[in-house]
């Protein structure tokens, strides 16, 4: 039996071989290539021989593909957080993630420095709802710790059916004890943007991700919007987009450039130098537009928010982004597996890369937590402001023309729609400083752009 399992070895490392002999420099090959090819084979018979004494002398039996798919996990480990290797299962799931649903509690995780991380999450989903936040440190899953996880088996964990729970025990920045919270897993949702109006002629987009019908759906949104009343300003939230498709990225951009490069990519091969332009004609939109961008905003979003910066097309307001400046290539395996490689970096128009360092906000605006309680009281801008129409017996104002009862009445409906709708605005802007700030600016240009024009 030992004897088979030697040889089980010796195969290994014949088959390796083979699999590397077309890799032989021709006769006219430098003497380095033929030297690290040398180097390689040495390590593969270390390989082999550490394989065939596992087979020997572990104290129990085991199962040989397990135990090279685990090598190989740990080969893709040591290049990078975002190089990994899929089962037939994973990559199956990977595919659905971008194309259909799936349930799980909605967090976008890497590797940072050996321990798991939240990169960002999404948009209500469980993580989100439950206060999640991006570079929050994930130390355990159901209990077990996630020092030594790979990066698809911590999402083979976090995933499930809906209506599962899962615990998982947080640390984060500042904290002094570890947290747990328990989610119940659900369908994470593929509508990946959202719009509104916030004020006549200022319109808010937020895209959570780019999925495959990111584009499409946003083309949609922008038409909606257009149709309602003319636009005279624009905010892209993209704060805690933890990316996706670089396709649909490159799509979004060309929405609202004409011309000029929007990412290109660098790696070692020359088919991996690629140039993404812009495109003229179309529906390319010309209102002034602010970016919204956090640590949470990375790759795709980061992406976009460099092309708009770097081609003077937008403003990019808010913090420094996450910095996953990498290509990732998906390789198909014969037995249905996938290989998830990094094979380019991203480059933004001016030529920056991104890795490790993010989009630096033109306008630096940190969120703030709006006060409560007792704080929010004191606040000079929630005191009550008497004004005119507040008084008793004010005259009106003689320019209210005579309705029917009728006209009142429905009137009186729309303006507590409108009211309604202005009121959750209104909150909103008190929340979210950023946006608020966003607002502002918009209204600024405006206000120039009519002063020019006039």
């Amino acid at each position: 039996m030992n004897r088979k399992r030697s040889l089980n070895g010796r195969n290994t490392l014949i088959l390796l071989v083979a699999c590397l002999s077309f890799l032989l420099p021709s006769p006219a090959a430098s003497a380095e290539k033929t030297g690290n090819l040398q180097e390689t084979y040495k390590s593969l018979e270390i390989f082999s021989n550490v394989l065939s004494e596992i087979q020997k002398n572990y104290v129990e039996e085991v199962d040989t593909k397990e135990v090279i798919k685990g090598a190989i996990n740990g080969m893709l480990a040591a290049l990078d957080p975002h190089s990994s290797f899929m089962s037939p299962e994973d990559f199956k799931e990977m595919r659905m993630e971008t194309k259909g649903s799936f349930s799980g509690i909605g967090i976008e995780i890497t590797m940072k420095d050996g321990v798991l991380s939240v990169v960002s999450p999404i948009e209500g989903t469980p993580a989100f709802k439950a206060g999640i936040k991006a570079g929050d440190m994930i130390v355990k899953i159901e209990g077990e710790t996630t020092k030594g996880m790979t990066l698809m088996d911590a999402v083979k964990k976090l995933r499930g059916p809906k209506g599962t729970e899962v615990t998982i025990s947080i640390l984060r920045r500042n904290w002094t004890d570890i947290k747990e919270f328990t989610l119940v897993r659900d369908v994470i949702p593929l509508h990946s943007v959202k719009a509104k109006m916030l004020e006549p002629g200022f319109a808010y987009i937020r895209i959570t991700n780019f999925q495959a019908q990111t584009a499409r759906d946003l083309k949609k949104e922008l038409k909606d919007l257009t149709g309602q009343e003319d636009i005279t300003g624009l905010i892209l939230d993209l704060r805690n987009n933890p990316g996706g498709l670089l396709d649909q990225s490159i799509k979004v951009a060309d929405f609202f450039l004409e011309k000029g490069i929007i990412v290109s990519t660098r790696g070692r091969l020359e088919d991996q130098n690629m140039e993404y332009r812009a495109h003229a004609g179309g529906d390319n939109y010309h209102f002034p537009l602010v970016v919204l961008v956090n640590g949470g905003s990375a790759s795709a979003s980061e992406i976009v928010a460099g092309a708009l910066q770097d081609q003077r097309r937008a403003l990019i307001l808010g913090t420094q982004t996450f910095g996953k400046g990498s290509v990732q290539t998906i390789v198909p395996m014969n037995d249905g597996s996938g290989l998830r490689l990094t094979t380019a970096r991203y480059y933004t128009p001016d030529g920056t890369s991104i890795q490790a360092k993010g989009i630096t906000p033109d306008i630096v605006v940190p969120f703030k937590t709006p006060p409560t309680g007792d704080q929010a009281e004191a606040g000079h801008e929630n005191r009550k402001i008497v004004r005119e129409k507040d008084l008793r017996h004010h005259l009106k104002n003689g320019d209210e023309s005579k309705k029917t009862d009728r006209q009142v009445v429905e009137e009186k409906g729309e303006k507590s729609n409108k009211d309604d709708q202005a009121a959750e605005i209104k909150k909103e802007l008190a929340r979210d400083n950023q946006l608020n700030t966003a607002l502002l600016i918009l209204k600024g240009l405006n206000m120039m752009d009519r002063g020019t024009t006039e």
